[in-house]
């Protein structure tokens, strides 16, 4: 059966791999971003609907579709959202929004779904499937703490057993797909410190708070200490994004400003950071006499693939791809809020291979990302295959 399916799957998603390619295209032609993923979910709710799929919506933005009646339910995920920056990839399906682009590769991700639906949905169709699949189109992945939360507390992950995911790997060659076992991605965080305090002039520092001196002392001291406070194996990174103060060289500012992520590959070292974040600034801003006032948000916890469900995409990528097609990847301080599924069921993520044999690298998040469409398919391919392996395991 497990074999009758897989077979179904290759000649599915081979028939549509132009249509999935040119939905793509059209997706990114057509960027929404978080939280406003309306034409997006309207276009994947139109395609699984008209292929038998049971879809349900979830205010607006982002839906759930089951295949299958009975038997152990797995679960698929892919997310809706562009980034608010130019595309300037110079294609001919380039984005038509001004400012937003699909520079990540959400695009690729729900396109793949949607062929995998389309595939399961004819496997089940003919009687080869043992079990459910859902497939989530999550809204919003690219803010802090990550639409997973907004499926999840609508019941998005009752019942499901497993889950699996592809994310675009632009360092990863077309036709490979990298899987660890274990921590994947890290959590991230968002802080931002603003920094009062009387100000002067620089002559007379000293009948000032001198709040542009210690604002580099935060910005320099915060992330050093901190990794002497929390386990080095957590892999603690703060980086600053923004820093602000002043407007002229002989005037120090009444107020300043700092804003970064605080990322760590390690849960527990995670649960500790903000407390421990928040005493560090009091204490380094102390001696100055400014005040501080703090601003921090805990995003997304690391994506930690569970064993099983590792052995089961790999197996899954090695049918489609062939040995050569599977191949390791290393930890990254990414945040990725699939964590939140993770931390609820096993399951996960793997890194999809984007980039042309030979061609260019490109990088995540940057308005020039291109991707090898021939991608789209094979994410079509590799999620529902580990669909069915999973299945299997859960009789």
């Amino acid at each position: 059966m497990l074999t009758d399916a897989s077979a179904t799957i290759d000649a599915v998603v081979e028939k549509h791999s132009d249509d999935l390619i040119e939905f793509r295209r059209d997706l990114h032609a057509h960027p929404e971003l978080s939280w406003a993923e309306r034409r997006t979910s309207d276009a994947v709710a139109e395609r699984l609907a008209a292929a038998g799929l049971r879809v349900t919506r979830y205010d607006g933005t982002g839906l759930i579709a089951e295949v299958g009646e009975e038997g152990p339910l797995v679960g698929l995920r892919a997310d809706l959202d562009a980034l608010p920056v130019d595309d300037t990839t110079g294609q001919p399906w380039a984005s038509t929004t001004p400012g937003v682009a699909h520079a990540c590769g959400h695009d690729v991700h729900t396109a793949g779904l949607v062929g995998a639906g389309l595939a399961l949905a004819e496997a089940h169709q003919r009687g080869q499937l043992i079990g459910r699949v859902r497939l989530l189109f999550q809204p919003a992945e690219e803010v802090m703490p990550g639409g997973a939360l907004h499926l999840m507390d609508r019941g998005a992950l009752d019942g499901v057993q497993r889950i699996f995911m592809l994310h675009c790997d632009p360092t990863v060659d077309v036709g490979h797909v990298g899987v660890r076992d274990g921590a994947l991605t890290g959590a991230a965080d968002a802080l931002s410190v603003r920094l009062s305090g009387r100000g002067g002039h620089t002559s007379r520092p000293h009948l000032t708070e001198d709040l542009t001196f210690a604002l580099g002392k935060l910005i320099v001291e915060l992330p050093a200490i901190l990794s002497r406070r929390l386990d080095p194996r957590a892999g603690v990174s703060v980086v600053w994004g923004m820093v602000r103060a002043g407007a002229a060289h002989n005037v120090i500012p009444g107020g300043g400003y700092a804003a970064g992520t605080v990322r760590m590959l390690d849960a527990v070292a995670w649960g500790e950071a903000e407390s421990l974040v928040r005493v560090l600034i009091d204490e380094i801003v102390a001696p100055y006499g400014v005040t501080a006032e703090i601003d921090y948000k805990r995003g997304v916890p690391p994506v930690v693939n569970e064993h099983v469900s590792t052995e089961l995409l790999g197996a899954a990528v090695r049918r489609v791809l062939g040995v050569e097609g599977h191949v390791s990847t290393t930890q990254s301080l990414g945040g990725e809020d699939f964590g939140w599924y993770l931390d609820r069921v096993p399951g996960a993520m793997g890194r999809l291979g984007t980039r042309t044999p030979g061609g260019p690298t490109y990088d995540l998040h940057q308005g020039n990302l291109t991707v090898d469409e021939r991608a789209t398919p094979i994410a079509a391919r590799v999620l529902a295959e580990a669909a069915l392996s999973a299945m299997v395991t859960a009789r």
